[in-house]
């Protein structure tokens, strides 16, 4: 019985994989708008029916490229559970696996076509980027600040403020660097940039 499942669970996820893969395609070359179920499904050689079965409508398909493309990586080596980061390691260790994370995606030509597609239809849909932000972003502040409250060692002020300028410097670094093609202009390389966050990021409180 068990094997059972586990193989219709595997067939499902191919299933999803195969239908995300056309996604992509047809949202990098059509842009959201011109992006229809029949496209995808074409692209993906399935049934509209097989695509509304795994996901609800075209919101949904954005949702979960998202999920594929940058929150994987991070479940991965955090797991599922919120990606929970582990108190028993040190503040600087967790904030350079976290930046080694999300700035390999920097490597990933697809996930920088996807963002220039982001961002060039952020203007007719906004809440496509505000999707983006939300499960990126915003959940990083979230875990990120839980972990400076909650990490024995750590004695931090405005932990929100500091999640926030953790992942959107980090954010906007990929932006610059590659999507506004920053790199040939003036590179900076990452170990740098992370370095002087992580100083700033962990600094002390002000004396009063």
């Amino acid at each position: 019985m068990t094997t059972s499942l586990t193989s219709e669970d595997s067939l499902a996820s191919n299933k999803a994989e195969q239908i995300l893969g056309g996604a992509m395609a047809v949202f990098l070359a059509a842009g959201y708008a011109g992006t229809s179920m029949d496209r995808v499904a074409a692209q993906a050689g399935v049934s509209k029916h097989t695509i509304y079965s795994h996901f609800n409508d075209k919101e949904g398909l954005f949702n979960a490229l998202i999920e594929r493309l940058v929150l994987r990586r991070f479940h991965i080596e955090f797991g599922e559970s919120g990606c929970e980061l582990p108190l028993d390691s040190s503040p600087e260790q967790v904030l350079h696996r976290l930046a080694s994370i999300l700035l390999k995606l920097r490597e990933d030509p697809e996930y920088i076509a996807f963002f220039r597609l982001l961002i060039a239809e952020s203007g007719r849909f906004p809440e496509l980027a505000q999707l983006y932000y939300q499960k990126v972003i915003q959940e990083g502040n979230r875990v990120l600040s839980t972990y400076f409250r909650d990490h024995p060692g750590l004695d931090l002020d405005q932990l929100e403020a500091r999640s926030h300028i953790f992942f959107g410097s980090l954010v906007c670094h990929i932006l610059a660097q590659e999507v506004l093609h920053g790199k040939h202009l003036m590179p900076l390389p990452d170990d740098s940039l992370v370095d002087c966050l992580i100083k700033m990021v962990l600094s002390p409180p002000a004396a009063a």
